[in-house]
């Protein structure tokens, strides 16, 4: 099965790390239907992390959300979203026309996320995705909040190469972002990334580095990284619904004497990034203060 539902980057990731057979395990939870679980699931989001290519070629990850039901399974292989990005986010005019996405419904609250991937196309209200791959993923490294509603204004994008003191600041603190990568293909993926506040290492205004920590072995991010470097992040202030989104390249760190410098790493990641696009008060929905995930490693 495993080599049904994986491509070549991901089982070379999955050989390199020597986990094939705990990934061709953890295929068994791929499928091609939504099952009636996830179709209460995702009735239920106010939230789904999206990530894409742009027009470019560059990859960005963005959040659309909505009131509880903007999110649907019109049948067992579709999606229907009642949103799409606004006009300064930098998936808007990609996403006017039929693309490639990978999705991410996540509900912190809960512990609980649920992965898919297929091929959008714009409906008046919003996208329709026919879905290639669904599957639920590890839950670890979620921080546990709970969202609330608030009026919200975006703010005017501010566009930089690089990350301001401030921004670097902001993900200094953070402890959860969000990855989105592609294969050669252009099948795109979306990921949650969480740990302790510090986890992710600001380099240098272009640079990040984060550890990979243990998971179900499917190495979806790490697999695409392996064949196509191009990534984007997406920081959210739960506080203020301000968005951060980057774009640029990634690669893996292998080397083991590296992670093991790192609490808790397995191996880790560094992203440079080649364009940053800050909004404020981009997103209407604010989140409680965490309650920290008890798999967090400790941050050095």
């Amino acid at each position: 099965m495993a080599a049904d539902v994986y491509h070549q980057g991901e089982r070379a990731a999955q050989r390199r790390a020597g986990l094939l057979d705990q990934g061709a395990f953890s295929s068994r939870a791929v499928r091609a239907e939504i099952p009636e679980v996830a179709r209460k699931f995702l009735l239920a989001q106010p939230m789904l992390v999206l990530g894409a290519a742009d027009d470019e070629g560059r990859m960005w990850a963005t959040v659309l959300t909505g009131r509880p039901g903007f999110l649907r399974a019109e049948d067992d292989r579709a999606l229907t979203i009642d949103a799409r990005p606004a006009p300064d986010d930098p998936l808007h005019d990609r996403l006017t026309g039929p693309a490639q996405v990978g999705m991410l419904a996540i509900e912190p609250g809960r512990h609980r996320r649920m992965r898919m991937n297929g091929r959008a196309a714009p409906t008046g209200s919003g996208l329709r995705v026919d879905l290639d791959q669904v599957y639920s993923n590890c839950p670890k490294y979620i921080q546990k909040r709970q969202p609330e509603w608030s009026a919200a204004t975006a703010a005017p994008p501010k566009h930089s190469s690089a990350l301001t003191p401030d921004q670097q600041k902001w993900i200094a603190g953070a402890d959860t972002f969000f990855i989105a990568t592609a294969d050669l293909d252009g099948d795109a993926d979306a990921s949650h990334r969480g740990g302790a506040p510090g986890f992710v290492e600001v380099v240098s205004p272009t640079v990040l580095r984060w550890p990979d920590y243990v998971g179900n072995a499917m190495f979806n991010t790490l697999g695409n990284l392996e064949v196509q470097p191009r990534a984007g992040l997406l920081f959210c202030d739960w506080s203020t619904g301000a968005v951060l989104h980057l774009t640029g390249t990634a690669r893996t760190d292998w080397d083991p004497a590296h992670a093991a410098a790192v609490p808790g790493a397995e191996r880790l990641v560094e992203f440079t990034a080649t364009e940053v696009v800050e909004i404020a008060g981009a997103v209407p929905l604010r989140w409680s203060a965490p309650v920290p995930s008890r798999f967090n490693p400790p941050v050095t």
